[in-house]
């Protein structure tokens, strides 16, 4: 990959940036203190086209590609990441249905979408199913041109807003291949939408349980096919967590740079804070982490337009900047000292805005078990018959001397 962006992602990202100044900035702690849902300001992002940013633009979409799209989502970020996530998970779900939905749902749901009319939302996690996707209870069975679904989904982001919702719900077998995928309307009889959800952080973003009760579904909203909704949930999930990486990279740089003003404007025996190591230093590996987050952020978003995998890249990208804006969101509290623990600055802010990024669209932990597989394969699959001969040992068991190890040549 090179680093030059095109003059259309610099412009994305320029658009984007001079947006957040102007609408999200001067709002942003006014919404986090009253939990409030800019409702309006995306309809503001629909009329430039980013709540449609991955679209074709056949549906009315602004048909950018993926780097343009994590380039936009910092920026939103960096000014609130509650603002960022409502987008990231828009992204999510278009994608979803523009791939995956029948052509009359696309002309349905795809322009409103886009234009920022309607907000969208995506319905996996349950209860007892957080990172084991795959053990969801929530069932659909086929009555008629109809499916009748009954259960609950937990943290539904965007969804006490949201037109249009892509629920996946058993209908076969247990485990994945029993799981399928459907675009529910809102306004379907027998789905109810819970409180809003009272959260650490995040709080100009809406999060709401739903609750199907013999709620009935017209056949026609399902996608693809009966049986492939975990495919459908681990590919939106892939590029999803893109987005998350994206997020936490925008509060990671929002710390960068609000641990820089204050560091040069405050004074302490005699000179400004940051003349001293122990803050300056602070700040060095600050700036060293956000250089590493994005660049893996920005070589998985180059990857996936590049059509290469992209498991690998994007669980190490969500992994490092998810860590990495947690981390430098406590050391931007202690920089700013007394002053960052209250809500007068924005770095409380950030420091609670920032854990969530380790926990959705698949925790720390998830990526690390999905890196260790890349790199050694499903070894909780194997057994004892299946292991390899002993070094030393030939595979019909007999001894044999074992094979000598490289010679180290980067020494002399």
């Amino acid at each position: 990959m090179h680093f030059d962006f095109t003059d259309e992602q610099k412009a994305v990202r320029d658009t984007v940036a001079t947006f957040a100044r102007r609408e999200i900035v001067p709002h942003a702690a006014a919404w986090d203190k009253e939990h409030i849902f800019p409702v309006d300001l995306f309809k503001k992002l629909g009329r430039i086209g980013i709540m449609g940013m991955s679209v074709s633009d056949t549906y009315g979409g602004a048909a950018l590609d993926t780097l343009s799209t994590v380039l936009a989502l910092e920026e939103l970020s960096k000014a609130d990441a509650g603002v960022c996530v409502t987008v990231s998970v828009q992204t999510l779900v278009t994608r979803t249905i523009e791939a995956f939905a029948s052509d009359e749902l696309k002309r349905e749901f795809l322009p409103e979408m886009c234009s920022g009319e309607w907000l969208a939302a995506f319905a996996l996690t349950e209860a007892e199913s957080g990172s084991d996707a795959s053990g969801l209870q929530t069932r659909a069975y086929r009555k008629g041109d109809s499916y009748i679904v009954n259960g609950t989904k937990q943290w539904v982001t965007n969804g006490g807003y949201a037109k249009g919702i892509v629920v996946f719900v058993r209908t076969g077998q247990p485990g994945p291949k029993g799981i399928s995928a459907f675009l529910v309307d809102r306004d379907t009889p027998g789905l109810q939408f819970g409180e809003p959800t009272s959260k650490l952080g995040i709080h100009s973003s809406n999060t709401v349980d739903l609750i199907f009760e013999d709620a009935r579904i017209p056949a026609s909203h399902l996608l693809s096919e009966e049986g492939n909704g975990y495919k459908i949930a681990l590919a939106g999930l892939g590029a999803g967590r893109l987005g998350i990486a994206a997020q936490a990279v925008g509060i990671l740089a929002a710390c960068l740079k609000t641990s820089q003003h204050y560091a040069r404007d405050r004074y302490q025996f005699g000179r400004p804070i940051g003349a001293f190591q122990a803050v300056s230093f602070k700040i060095a590996d600050m700036a060293v982490d956000l250089d590493a987050a994005r660049l893996l952020l920005y070589r998985a978003a180059w990857m996936r337009d590049q059509g290469m995998p992209l498991v690998d890249a994007s669980s190490k990208a969500k992994l490092f900047a998810s860590t990495a804006a947690r981390k430098h969101a406590a050391e931007c509290v202690q920089i700013l000292g007394g002053y960052g623990y209250t809500t007068e600055f924005p770095a409380e802010r950030y420091y609670r805005d920032a854990k969530i990024t380790e926990i959705y669209e698949g925790t720390s932990e998830v990526q690390r078990i999905v890196i260790a597989r890349e790199l050694l394969g499903r070894l909780d699959e194997r057994t004892a018959k299946d292991r390899p001969p002993r070094l030393g040992t030939t595979p019909n068991g007999s001894t044999s001397a074992p094979e000598p190890l490289p010679k180290d040549t980067t020494q002399t």
